[in-house]
């Protein structure tokens, strides 16, 4: 039988490391997220303010969840940077509400990896965040895209929220 005994111990402590990456990383986008989420709330418009702040708020409840599953694997959780460089200048409501469907695309390619990297509950919650992201993404876009959270769709998108210096 696969999976039991001393090679399945083996397996569980060699996917460890990767796994632990994979939610590092997942944690690092929800940082991301939730400041770019303060941006898009200080200029989208009247009308989908309630929009912005559930989905600020999920990241948060990501985020915190993340921290949690980094510990529980015997990491030390990353903390935020000061601030995010953003892909592009947030002067309005039309590029906050682009700004928003970005962070969701990055999130779902940061989810896709994890769910890749993980098994059992921690991969069911990371394909229900992949796919809450890619909801929200189409939501803010008004049109989807093949395949949410695959780097190969996303080219047009090679900057990655990254820290200010």
């Amino acid at each position: 039988m696969s999976g039991s005994g001393r090679a399945g111990e083996a397996d569980r402590k060699a996917k460890a490391p990767a796994e632990l990456t994979a939610v590092q990383a997942a944690l690092a986008a929800e940082h991301a997220a939730v400041y770019g989420y303060g941006v898009v709330g200080g200029k989208i418009g009247e009308d989908r303010r309630g929009e912005a702040r559930a989905a600020y708020d999920a990241h948060r409840a990501r985020r915190d969840e993340l921290g949690r599953a980094v510990r529980d694997l015997r990491g030390k959780p990353r903390p935020a940077a000061a601030a995010y460089a953003l892909p592009f200048p947030v002067t309005d409501a039309e590029s906050a509400v682009q700004l928003a469907a970005e962070l969701e695309d990055r999130v779902a390619g940061v989810y896709s990896d994890l769910v890749r990297a993980s098994e059992g509950d921690r991969r069911r919650a990371a394909a229900e965040a992949l796919r809450d992201a890619a909801v929200r993404a189409v939501r803010w876009r008004g049109e989807s895209v093949p395949f949410p959270g695959l780097a190969e769709r996303s080219a047009r998108s090679t900057a990655s929220a990254a820290p200010s210096s």
